[in-house]
């Protein structure tokens, strides 16, 4: 088959009109009608403001499904079920050795010859057809002309992450992206084939170590293609955070578009984060590593208190905690410890063991490395980013309501964000500058800050990946931007120039409902879970815990969450207003 997408261009360069075929692309088309159509039509600007014209999207449409979504935290945990019941030794790698026994980053030669041995992809010949003036237009044409760029690429999902990611797979099949997953031979995924929503489901053995998975999932990527089903391999992306090392390096040694290997490694590990943002004269709070007991002292005198403790490479929340003296240090760091050796791997996330899940134990597995960092005040915020070519092309700022400490745990968000146009311009600088100094150039990121009362911007970390939770629709329904769709673009090479109105088309909030004192959750919590769902401007409301269950209250430590609201307003301040009423009619449903 020598072509199954062929699609023109008109408009964007005068009079002249040129069309491109994609070749031998395979046979696979998604199931339209199981594919919703989700696109909806004193801040500072997410986008660099050279585009022309006015927004195509209404801000009336907001569909939102945010069912079971994953929200990259402490969500009930499901145990993974591994061949022969063996514990995932790739996910035990990727959370507390990053990046393991994955092979080094080819250095740039190797690279080079890795390219120059391989077939040009489908889709670079594609691009190599349209004009750079074209695809360097960020418009609602432009963006348009994208999409027919990626119809018909096969791109591969590496991990599919928690059944909530499906809108994910849907987005890609909207997009006529010939999916394939590769994950582990029970994932939940592999039922998407059958719906039409995906083409191909790849059965890796995840429980095997990080060097044995990545060499069969060498092997199954190259495979594709000779049974014309999909086409060879466009493309590989991830949006799984224990997976995105494997999957830099995939796209490495396939010679496809990605991310530096080293880049990865870098942002996940948060001491050498710290020390490219202070080579760079970046600001970054002080930090000092701890590998045993005995170095708690030399710690506590080069940080000083308050100070964080927190792993050096990690997820959420869990493991990190603030202490205010030496005394705290040292209990706090055995509790750290111990929380680590006590860990679920679940679908590529990370959470404490519970209802008898037995959890990883690490200390059994590698050193429990750790940092102490200076303890950081102000608001929380995250900067989402999108990066092509070595610049930004979007950066949106989303507050973080205030997290409950010692633990860090976080609550709510808002977007737009409610700080000043110049609080918000210096965050997003910041953001950027940790991107590019840690060497990406190109991919979709979550980065974290808080802007302090003493030093202004500091980073938390960055994270080379899309963030969990309402991340996505956020940016979807506030600035119209498909981060989804723009992370597909990165991975097929396709120039990410997205298009984004002067003003937001609306604004959200979210909250995680906590517990607001230990307990049972009565029924009367629940039913209100569920009416609020009936409720004016309510975009979302998922219930993340049952009638019955124990919980746990913010006053006791990690405390529990109990639903996942979502809102929107004129205003931030308004939906912030609408959601803190809500959440605090049932903090008294616990008894």
């Amino acid at each position: 088959m020598t072509s199954t997408c062929c699609s023109c261009f008109q408009g964007l360069t005068g009079n002249k009109k040129t069309e491109f075929h994609r070749r031998r692309s395979g046979s696979w088309q998604p199931n339209a009608s199981l594919i919703p159509d989700q696109m909806t039509n004193a801040w500072a600007s997410p986008v660099p403001r050279t585009q022309p014209g006015n927004s195509p999207q209404s801000p009336g449409d907001l569909d939102l499904v945010l069912s079971g979504m994953d929200t990259d935290a402490q969500l009930a945990p499901i145990k993974m079920k591994s061949i022969n019941n063996r514990r995932s030794k790739f996910e035990v790698e990727q959370l507390t050795m990053s990046p393991g026994s994955l092979p080094k980053p080819l250095t740039a030669h190797e690279r080079e010859q890795a390219i120059r041995r391989l077939e040009p992809t489908a889709t670079f010949e594609m691009l190599n057809e349209v004009p750079d003036e074209v695809l360097e237009e960020a418009s609602p044409q432009a963006q348009e002309l994208r999409r027919k760029l990626t119809k018909g690429a096969t791109v591969v999902f590496v991990s599919a992450g928690y059944p909530g990611k499906r809108f994910i797979y849907e987005r890609a099949a909207a997009l006529g992206v010939k999916s394939v997953i590769l994950d582990h031979p029970d994932s939940w995924s592999k039922g998407l084939v059958e719906e039409g929503i995906i083409a191909k489901f790849l059965p890796v053995d995840m429980s095997q170590s990080s060097d044995e998975v990545f060499k069969e999932a060498v092997r199954a990527i190259s495979e594709l293609g000779k049974d014309g089903i999909t086409g060879k391999a466009d493309g590989v992306v991830t949006f799984v955070e224990l997976s995105v090392p494997l999957t830099s390096r995939l796209a490495e040694v396939l010679g496809l578009p990605g991310m530096s290997p080293a880049a990865v490694d870098a942002a996940r590990d948060k001491h050498r984060t710290r020390a490219a943002l202070k080579k760079a004269g970046l600001p970054t709070p002080a930090n000092f590593l701890i590998k045993q007991c005995s170095d708690l002292k030399a710690a506590a005198e080069a940080v000083g208190f308050p100070a964080v403790l927190k792993p050096v490479s990690g997820a959420a929340s869990l493991g990190v905690k603030k202490v205010l003296s030496f005394e705290e240090l040292e209990s706090s760091y055995r509790e750290v410890a111990e929380e680590l050796g006590g860990l679920v791997v679940s679908s590529g996330a990370l959470t404490k063991a519970t209802n008898g899940i037995k959890g990883v134990n690490a200390s059994s597995v590698v050193d429990l490395t750790v940092l102490l960092e200076q303890y950081l005040d102000g608001p929380e915020v995250d900067v989402d980013i999108v990066m092509s070519d070595g610049e930004w092309r979007y950066a949106a700022v989303s507050d973080n309501g205030p997290t409950s400490e010692p633990y860090f745990q976080e609550f709510w968000g808002l977007c737009p964000s409610l700080l000043s146009k110049q609080q918000q311009t210096e965050l997003k600088e910041l953001a950027i500058n940790s991107v590019k100094v840690l060497g990406f150039a190109t991919g979709v990121f979550h980065v974290e800050l808080k802007y302090t009362s003493t030093t202004g911007p500091q980073l938390i970390e960055v994270n080379a990946r899309l963030g969990g939770g309402p991340v996505r629709e956020c940016n979807r329904l506030v600035w119209g931007v498909d981060l989804v769709e723009e992370a597909i673009f990165c991975a097929l090479g396709i120039p990410a120039r997205p298009y984004s109105p002067p003003t937001p088309n609306t604004c959200i909030g979210y909250t995680f409902v906590n517990a607001q004192k230990s307990g049972k959750l009565t029924s009367e919590a629940t039913a209100k879970f569920e009416a609020w769902r009936k409720l004016p401007n309510v975009l979302s409301s998922v219930p993340l815990a049952k009638t019955g269950d124990t919980v746990v209250g913010v006053k006791d430590g990690l405390s529990t969450w109990l639903c996942e609201l979502v809102v929107t307003g004129k205003t931030s301040e308004e939906a912030l207003k609408y959601f803190l009423k809500l959440e605090n009619d049932a903090a008294a449903d616990i008894e």
